[in-house]
């Protein structure tokens, strides 16, 4: 496996109903701070293995989430749910589901062995030498299958989505503050397991295949579908990230209630994320 690099060049999917790619580091700094969500090119050499061995893997663990979807009744869905952990991998991939591990770095040593070197620590080092800071870098693991879809919600932080098996579509809204503003996000008023009514017109709906990256905003609605039999992908999670002093437009709001509710601030971390 090659050491990873974070550089940028040309991105092939790109098309007349699809954002421009962002491909430098100066764009980047111009676009982070303010939605619509943007496809980016960062060329990590990295090597995942493949899919359903994190599914084996991932489904047995303690810290793992899972929710088991579909059409069927209500104890289809319950006797699924009891067997998931143990049932044989072949079954397991023909249920509709989702699954998210939000502690990826665990795994550092053996399931994503070496993702600390190759992927973490030149993000960081390129981010720090263009002048940001952070409070929290992680990374968060997302797993389903053909027909399943995230819940409507937005994150307190901001996501580097890497797409890495399979194809999923990353819906969100070219102008978020019509649908909801940052501070009704910030308090919660976005979960839901669909999106509310909206004008198509006013959708960003993104499909990423295998080596897609996607920057979503901070608190910025959204919900992500699967297009594949399987799919996965990893997002490096930005809690508190800023550049020379200026936090995103939308994180503005979430600081600003920090403010007003100190006995709440910095109790919006990973836990929090919806799945």
């Amino acid at each position: 496996m090659q050491r990873a690099r974070v550089s940028t060049g040309p991105n092939h999917h790109d098309s007349l109903d699809r954002p421009m790619t962002i491909t430098t580091p100066e764009d980047f700094t111009q676009q982070w701070r303010q939605p619509p969500n943007f496809p980016l090119d960062l060329r990590f050499d990295y090597l995942f293995l493949p899919a359903v061995d994190f599914l084996d893997h991932l489904r047995r663990d303690e810290e793992v989430r899972f929710t088991i979807l579909g059409d069927e009744d209500w104890q289809v869905r319950m006797d699924r749910t009891a067997a998931f952990r143990a049932a044989p991998i072949e079954e397991i991939v023909t249920w509709p589901f989702r699954l998210v591990h939000f502690n990826l770095s665990r795994f550092y040593g053996d399931l994503v062995e070496d993702f600390q070197e190759d992927v973490m620590i030149p993000w960081r080092t390129h981010l720090s030498a263009r002048g940001f800071t952070w409070q929290r870098l992680a990374p968060i693991l997302f797993l389903s299958t053909e027909g399943a879809s995230s819940t409507y919600h937005n994150d307190n932080s901001h996501g580097l989505v890497w797409q890495v098996h399979g194809t999923k579509t990353f819906h969100s809204y070219l102008a978020p503050d019509k649908h909801l503003p940052a501070e009704a996000a910030v308090i919660g008023e976005t979960t839901a397991e669909d999106p509310p009514e909206h004008d198509r017109a006013d959708r960003q709906s993104i499909t990423m295949r295998p080596g897609d990256q996607l920057w979503s905003h901070a608190l910025t609605p959204h919900w992500v579908t699967t297009e594949s039999a399987l799919a996965m992908s990893v997002t490096i999670s930005h809690g508190g990230l800023c550049h020379r002093g200026r936090f995103s437009e939308r994180e503005l709001a979430l600081r600003s209630y920090w403010d007003k509710s100190p006995g709440e601030a910095w109790t919006h971390d990973l836990r929090h994320v919806r799945y």
